[in-house]
């Protein structure tokens, strides 16, 4: 008996040795799929997470991959909006991504001045600065495309904005409070979802909201999950709190991206209305108009796509395509899936009753 107990106690010691080897052994693969470059082809390397004290985690794995992408914006503006009208000179800093190898990189309009910078100015990842040209921007959807005179840059990978859900990994890398402090990494979560926030461009809806700390600077950014794929392009903070900044999900670029780096340029499809949101048009009239989201047409311009659609003066847009439209905002940024000649349906309520239409772009 003694003998088959001191056996017993050999397996359990040389068990628990074996456990505990086997552990220190453990290591976790994260896989980081490298950037495709121009012929189309993609090479992969495997970063190691490991337990023995120098270890190498998702947001160590995601700043490799994403970092040379990202680049600082610098911009000079000459205003004359001021009592005496007198020329005066404002600088500003924000963060853009590369978004193609032969140099177009995307960032906030309000980074760029909505179009107003004098100069822009783009610094990379390996130190050195080029100067930029505004290729294009939309101060409402508030992105922008600056384009340098420059190849071979390392873009960043999309990711599926649709995808993500509220309590996902949320990295952002930046330059907050200005260069000095530039190429800051923070992680958070996604917070939310669908947000809608005011801002001094307007009323902006379909954000992400993430906990991700964001700062004046970190604008034009990327927002990243944990494969180091761009889901959104940070765009504010709310002041009146901590851990509640905002993305543009980065599948409203990607349409205008596409047709930029293919043709140089991107021409928006138009309804053909002048309309105002119906939040903003109750405030103003105190008038029940039987709902209380969407869009009131004011006026139909003869010879647009809303007139040939039978769109009416007082008519209230609510839906286009599968987007239900909250205001003005929503319906610019639904216009940018659209191309010329597409066709979708709209429903407006008219007259107590909700009716559809067709509409061609």
């Amino acid at each position: 008996m003694m003998s088959r107990k001191r056996g017993i106690g050999l397996v359990v010691v040389v068990a628990i040795i074996s456990s505990v080897l086997s552990s220190l052994l453990t290591v976790a693969v994260v896989k980081n799929n490298l950037l495709s470059d121009t012929s189309g082809t993609s090479s992969k390397s495997e970063i190691v997470v490991n337990d023995s004290g120098k270890t190498q985690n998702v947001y160590h794995a995601v700043t490799e991959k994403a970092m040379p992408s990202v680049v600082g914006i610098t911009t000079t503006t000459i205003s004359t909006d001021n009592r005496f009208a007198i020329p005066t000179q404002s600088e500003g800093v924000g963060t853009g991504v590369i978004v193609d190898a032969d140099g177009y990189i995307l960032t906030n309009s309000h980074v760029i001045s909505d179009g107003k910078a004098n100069t822009v100015n783009v610094l990379f990842n390996d130190g050195t600065t080029t100067e930029g040209r505004v290729a294009w921007y939309d101060a409402q959807l508030d992105l922008a495309i600056v384009k340098v005179e420059k190849t071979g840059l390392t873009p960043a990978e999309f990711g599926d904005s649709d995808e993500v859900r509220t309590g996902d990994i949320a990295i952002a890398i930046g330059n907050p409070l200005g260069l000095d402090l530039q190429r800051s990494v923070t992680q958070g979560i996604i917070s939310g979802l669908d947000r809608t926030i005011e801002t001094e461009q307007g009323t902006m809806t379909g954000l992400m909201q993430t906990d991700a700390s964001i700062n004046s600077g970190n604008s034009g950014g990327p927002l990243l999950n944990q494969n180091g794929q761009v889901i959104g392009i940070n765009t504010a903070k709310a002041s009146q709190g901590e851990g509640l900044g905002f993305a543009i999900p980065i599948n409203t670029a990607k349409p205008i991206v596409e047709s930029i780096i293919k043709s140089g340029n991107y021409e928006k499809v138009t309804l053909g209305i002048k309309g105002i949101d119906v939040s903003t048009y109750v405030s103003a009239t105190n008038q029940n108009l039987g709902v209380d989201e969407g869009i009131y047409v004011a006026e139909v311009l003869d010879g647009t796509s809303a007139k040939t659609a039978g769109i009416q003066d007082g008519d209230i847009i609510l839906k286009i395509g599968d987007s239900n439209l909250t205001g003005m905002s929503d319906l610019t940024k639904s216009l940018y899936t659209y191309s010329k000649g597409d066709s979708t349906k709209i429903v407006v309520y008219r007259n107590g009753k909700e009716v559809t239409l067709n509409v061609k772009f």
